[in-house]
């Protein structure tokens, strides 16, 4: 899910709801979240601990090869025809900051848990992306808000939810939109 196409959605889809007004001190209003969950259950095919890869079987029963990096120190138990269970979930809020001082931005974090070196690999991984776009220009008239973002680029986005038309008078040049992208990975493997 690209972060900044699906700011674009937000705006446009007609779900999009304000619960509050802008007020005229700084807070963040949660302007909509979109969030999906898939769980996988697969199988070992191999695994090549000299190389730090590990073939899955797919959905559709093809191999799927993982590169691990060497930090994955239980490897050396995974054995061909563990069970692999994965669980991925991601989610996507995009928050309206009435601060007048923001920037385009771009940040990343990501946090990796890792199960003991004695025991079977498994894991979690989570990582955020922050996509921040500046609002430059809000046209009233014509329900669009202009927005910049972080390489420079401009793009108009025309607001066709009447809810959110009814708040554009409140929104500002300066003002910030974040894009917020969680993606969380679970590992666990068992025998």
């Amino acid at each position: 899910m690209n972060p900044l196409h699906s700011l674009t959605r937000a705006f446009v889809l007609a779900s999009l709801v304000i619960t509050a007004s802008v007020a005229v001190h700084a807070q963040e209003i949660p302007l909509n979240s979109e969030a999906s969950s898939e769980h996988f259950q697969t199988q070992v095919l191999a695994v090549d601990s000299t190389r730090h890869q590990v073939t899955i079987e797919g959905l559709d029963k093809r191999p799927v090869p993982f590169q691990l990096t060497d930090q994955a120190k239980a490897l050396h138990n995974l054995k061909v025809g563990d069970k692999v269970d994965l669980r991925v979930t991601r989610s996507i809020d995009y928050v309206l900051d009435t601060d007048v001082n923001g920037a385009p931005a771009v940040s990343n974090d990501t946090w990796v848990n890792r199960a003991s070196p004695d025991n079977l690999p498994g894991g979690e991984m989570y990582r955020t992306v922050k996509v921040t776009l500046k609002i430059t220009r809000v046209d009233v008239t014509n329900h669009q808000v202009v927005l910049l973002h972080p390489d420079g680029t401009e793009q108009t986005v025309t607001v066709v939810d009447p809810k959110v038309q009814a708040h554009l008078k409140d929104f500002r040049a300066g003002q910030t939109v974040d894009a917020i992208h969680t993606e969380v990975l679970k590992v666990e493997t068992s025998r």
